[in-house]
């Protein structure tokens, strides 16, 4: 295996990572940060406020974007297993 393709490799699997964790970490960000500004705008200091709504978004973004995550991951799944063969043999 030469030093190209293990690069070629890894650099799939970071952008891979990055778009199948994007929109849920775009999800969680947004949601807190109305979740601040409600909070800094009612002086309201309760911790669980703003964990407790990240977690449900979260969750209901898992479940919106939950299949096309998965043929994300799956496409690169069987990427990385049809070059095995031409790496190994």
């Amino acid at each position: 295996m030469s030093s190209e393709a293990i690069i070629g490799i890894a650099e799939r699997g970071i952008y891979t990572v990055l778009i199948v964790c994007g929109p849920l970490l775009l999800i969680g960000l947004v949601v807190g940060l109305i979740i601040s500004i409600f909070q800094a705008t009612t002086q309201i200091q309760e911790q669980t406020l703003a964990f407790v709504p990240k977690i449900v978004a979260v969750l209901l973004g898992i479940v919106i974007f939950g299949p096309w995550m998965l043929s994300h991951m799956l496409s690169y799944t069987i990427e990385i297993f049809s070059n095995l063969t031409r790496f190994v043999g």
